[in-house]
């Protein structure tokens, strides 16, 4: 594992997801470029699928400033 945090190896998918595994976090969270996104990423893969589906619905009928602008 240390050898993948300072960068010595590049893990590979399989790795990746034996890693995911045993950290219990979801495959997509080591490829986050910030702690917020890994932590949305972290909190949305313990949603089920409806939940999922209404955070979707809810982000669409209430986009951020950024998005709003994109009109």
């Amino acid at each position: 594992m240390n050898h993948y945090e300072k960068g010595r190896h590049v893990p590979d998918i399989d790795t990746l997801r034996r890693m995911a595994a045993e950290l219990n976090v979801p495959l997509n969270y080591f490829f986050c470029d910030d702690q917020t996104t890994a932590e949305l990423a972290l909190l949305i893969s313990r949603m089920t699928e409806e939940e999922r589906s209404n955070l979707i619905e809810a982000l669409k009928r209430h986009p951020g400033e950024k998005h709003a602008d994109k009109k």
